[in-house]
This record gives C-alpha cells, sequence and structure tokens, in this order.
C-alpha cells in the first residue's frame, strides 16, 4: 500500500498537472459543508427579510421571504432539527434506505461471489469479444462498488497478457467499463440510483418543484433512470469495445511492456469453492425471484386506496426487495463456498460492509443540515431565483436541450477538479434541479439527475481526483514501471469524449422523443 501512495504522488506537467494541483487544493466536501453553513448562516444575518417572487407549479407567483437565522428563535431550530430532522429523517428517512442497500450489497460482496462471477464468466470468453465483455463486466460491477476496480481490471490484464497482448488494454477497457460506466446498469435500484433518485427528491420537494417526469407521472426514486440506465449500458458496451479496437488497442500494443517474473497467470482462477458458490448462487437467484413474485402476487399487490388512487406496494419497496434479493444470493453463495458457517458470518460481512459508511455518516450530517438551513431560511429558493432570473434573460427557457447539453458540460468540467460523485450531488443538485426546472418545466428533477450522471461518470477516468486514480496507476505500473497518470489520461481521453458525446446523445434523443428515463 505505501508503494500505491508514493506512486499516486507522481507528479504531472501540462493541462494534467494543473487539473492535479487545482484538485488538491480543494478542502474535503466535509469541510466545504462546514463553510458554507456558517457562511449561510451570517449572510442570512445580512439579508434576512428580504423579499422576492418566484413561479409556482399553478401559474402565478409565490412570494418568499428570507429568514435571519441568527435570531433567537431560527438558533434554536438549528438545534433543536440538527440530529433527527434535519440528519437522521432528512428527506423522509434517505441515509436509512442507503444503509438499508449498503446491507444487502455487504453480503454478496463480502461472500466473495460478486468477484467469483466476474472472474468466472472474464475467463470463458473468446478473445473476439473480450473488450465488450470486459467494458461490459465494469459497468455491471458497479452494483459492487470496490470489486470492479480491485479484482476486474487487475484481471483484465492477467487475462490480456495470456492472451500475448499488452495487458494494458485489458486495463483500460476495464477501467472505462468500471467507471466511466458507473451510471449505467440492467439491475435497478443499485446503490448509486437510491443516492442520486432520493436526494433529487429532497431537492425537488424542498422548493416545491413537483417530482414527476415531464407527462406529470409521479417518479419512484430508485427506478426513475431505469430505461435510460438500462439502455446506455448496451451503447456503452458496444462503444467501449469500438473505442479499444480502433483507438486504444492498435496504439498500446506499439508499446512496449513487461510480465512480472512473480506474477503467477492463475493467480485469478476460480477455486472448486467458488464453483460450488456459484451454482447454488443460481438456486438462491431463483429463490429470491420466487419471493419477490409472491410478494408482489400476495402482500405487496396492487391495490386502490380510498382516493381512489391505484397503490404499487411492490414498485414504493423496490429497494428492500432488491436488497433483500442481494442477502439471500450472498448467503446462498457464502455457504456453499464455505464462506459462511454460521448467522454470524453473514452478520459480520454486514458489519464490514457498514464500516464503510462511517465517511457518508459524516458527510451527511454536515451536509444535510446545511441543506436543512438553506431551505428553512429561503436562501436556497433565493439562489434558485436568481439563477432562473439569469438563463431566463438568456432567453434559454425556449432551448430545453441546451440547458441539457450545457449542466451536462457544467457538471463534466467540475468533475476534473472534485472528486465524489454523491458529494457533487450534493452540491449540484440543490441548486440546478428547482433552478432548470423553474426556467423550463421540462426539466424535470428526472432529467436534471440524469445529465448529471452522464457527465460525472464519462470523466472520471480522466481525472487525478477520481478515488482509485492512485491505485489504477499502480495496477498498470506492474506492466509499465515508468508509466504516469499523465500517460493513464492520455489512455482513456478517446473513452472519455466518444462516452460523453454518445451518452448526452443518447440522453438528448429521449428527452426530443418524450420517452421516460424510467419507472
Amino acid at each position: 500500500m505505501s508503494d500505491v501512495s508514493h506512486e499516486a504522488k507522481t507528479p504531472s506537467r501540462g493541462v494534467i498537472g494543473f487539473i492535479e494541483r487545482a484538485g488538491k487544493r480543494i478542502p474535503d466536501p466535509v469541510i466545504i459543508f462546514m463553510f458554507l453553513f456558517a457562511f449561510c448562516l451570517l449572510l442570512t444575518g445580512l439579508i434576512g427579510g428580504m423579499q422576492f417572487e418566484l413561479a409556482n407549479t399553478s401559474g402565478g407567483t409565490t412570494e418568499y421571504t428570507i429568514k435571519n437565522m441568527l435570531a433567537t428563535e431560527n438558533v434554536r431550530w438549528i438545534f433543536d432539527n440538527a440530529i433527527l430532522a434535519n440528519w437522521l429523517s432528512f428527506g423522509g428517512g434517505v441515509l436509512g434506505v442507503i444503509m438499508i442497500v449498503m446491507l444487502g450489497v455487504g453480503v454478496a460482496e463480502n461472500s466473495g461471489m460478486l468477484s467469483a462471477v466476474i472472474k468466472k464468466v472474464g475467463l470463458k470468453i473468446n478473445d473476439k469479444y473480450l473488450p465488450m465483455l470486459v467494458v461490459f463486466l465494469g459497468i455491471m460491477s458497479s452494483v459492487a462498488t470496490d470489486a470492479g476496480y480491485l479484482v476486474l481490471i487487475p484481471l483484465a490484464g492477467m487475462l490480456y497478457a495470456g492472451l500475448g497482448k499488452n495487458p494494458l488494454t485489458g486495463m483500460a477497457a476495464a477501467f472505462a467499463g468500471v467507471s466511466a460506466g458507473f451510471s449505467a446498469n440492467l439491475i435497478p435500484a443499485t446503490p448509486i440510483d437510491v443516492i442520486i433518485g432520493n436526494n433529487a427528491r429532497v431537492f425537488a420537494e424542498a422548493q416545491n418543484i413537483p417530482f414527476a417526469n415531464s407527462a406529470g407521472v409521479e417518479l419512484n426514486p430508485a427506478t426513475m433512470h431505469y430505461y435510460f440506465i438500462f439502455a446506455s449500458t448496451f451503447l456503452l458496451a458496444g462503444l467501449g469495445a469500438w473505442v479499444t479496437a480502433k483507438y486504444v488497442g492498435p496504439r498500446l500494443e506499439k508499446m512496449s511492456y513487461t510480465i512480472p517474473e512473480d506474477m503467477n497467470l492463475d493467480d485469478f482462477s476460480v477455486s472448486p469453492e467458488e464453483n460450488r458458490g456459484i451454482k447454488a448462487a443460481g438456486v438462491g437467484l431463483l429463490v429470491s425471484i420466487a419471493v419477490i413474485v409472491g410478494l408482489a402476487m400476495g402482500p405487496l399487490a396492487p391495490y386502490t386506496n380510498d382516493a381512489g388512487r391505484t397503490v404499487t406496494p411492490y414498485l414504493d419497496n423496490v429497494i428492500l426487495l432488491i436488497a433483500m434479493t442481494f442477502i439471500i444470493v450472498g448467503v446462498f453463495f457464502g455457504v456453499a463456498a464455505g464462506k459462511f458457517k454460521n448467522v454470524q458470518d453473514v452478520v459480520t460481512s454486514m458489519v464490514k460492509q457498514m464500516n464503510t459508511m462511517g465517511y457518508v455518516l459524516v458527510l451527511t450530517f454536515f451536509c444535510y443540515n446545511f441543506l436543512g438551513l438553506m431551505n428553512h431560511s429561503g436562501l436556497g429558493t433565493y439562489i434558485t431565483y436568481l439563477g432562473a432570473t439569469f438563463l431566463g434573460a438568456l432567453g434559454l427557457q425556449s432551448f430545453p436541450i441546451l440547458l441539457i447539453i450545457g449542466f451536462v458540460i457544467t457538471t463534466a468540467v467540475i468533475n476534473l477538479f472534485v472528486g465524489g460523485m454523491t458529494s457533487k450531488w450534493m452540491l449540484l443538485g440543490p441548486i440546478f434541479v428547482p433552478m432548470l426546472y423553474q426556467v423550463n418545466p421540462d426539466m424535470t428533477p428526472d432529467m436534471v439527475a440524469a445529465a448529471y450522471r452522464v457527465a460525472d461518470s464519462s470523466t472520471n477516468i480522466i481525472t487525478p481526483m477520481m478515488t482509485y486514480a492512485g491505485v489504477i496507476l499502480a495496477f498498470m505500473r506492474k506492466y509499465k514501471p515508468e508509466l504516469t497518470f499523465g500517460d493513464v489520461i492520455a489512455m482513456m481521453v478517446p473513452y472519455s469524449t466518444a462516452f460523453l458525446l454518445a451518452w448526452t446523445g443518447l440522453l438528448v434523443g429521449f428527452f426530443a422523443f418524450g420517452i421516460p428515463l424510467g419507472f
């Protein structure tokens, strides 16, 4: 690990060096939220009592007044609501939803199932289809958090080395899939879907923006992008394979590389225990499907409530159902593979996953209290008013596609300097979700959130600020010790450019043809 840290600090020059140096000067998001809280608190003391009007969903206007949060009753409000209302219960319990999803993923990941499946599939494929499979597996691995970075990328290098090809080619394709394709998947209600969706709902409802799509249909936070990310999976897998075959592969095949003497190409082979576990996991998947179908047709079946509205409990609880599936399948694998010998082992795997959530708890405490301050004081609504007025003055209210593209470009550039998908969404979402809707009602929360996901994921692979940047560089240096992160960025630019352009085009297509992003 010390080598990884040392290598990650290798200085770069030019534009890459500038981005790296600028990014290192940006404080941790937790610190940013601390300062934002203090700044906004003082600002309300200066402009408290200011009134302004903002268009409402009824076609009229609503008058707002900014509260002075330094006043006695408002200081009391800050303390009274800091722990429960502004943190633990924020947005109807967003934090709890995130934690439940991570529990399910934790059982599947710590059982070894996700890593075993990646290895099993990767070692069986014909090398002709290897680039597409590697990118596809990278995209799908986003449900397993670290598994894609720590297992698939080095495995892809070994697979290519075993075929006599430059291992950096396989690692680049895997990196593109794992990181640039982070917001695509075939599985609904992944952890990132939950985080983005639930917070988008909070940002919208905080300023009385309807949490519905352009057709007026109420959104489900966990699945509001499912059709879009489903289509994106195939787009990015095919596009990533094409970029590998046409640009990255031919360039890297001319580059020299070495195979470490101590490297055993069987290191990533699937063990007999893992094979047993995979077969058992298949049985577990059938069991979980049967349970879900039984619930959807029984206790969670749709019904009409007293108000005459159709309620779909199985969709409303899709997050719990997905977490339950991960737990069932993970337990089946873990027991068969010998990883789980008793119930305590399953509990331990959940606890281990929760140990990785410490930063999220700290981040959300300061972030949600900051957002609570913004909402209660009216300052967040005032920022929306200023931004919407400015964009309206530019005449962009008549060009929604330009709004989408502009937000994509803005997020993509910010992502080069600020790491962390969730923390950036916490910063940008509360501003742009209501602002863009006020400029043009077609900019619904799901559309703005989708644009954010496209931009953030596409440029993850060309910024030194990405969490695993140093780790990826260390993996690649096993085959080419003199490699710099500038070399890695040059290697990944074709993927980033292609993904950003094509993915934005897909999003614009969904918008132009009125295709719902999800359900």
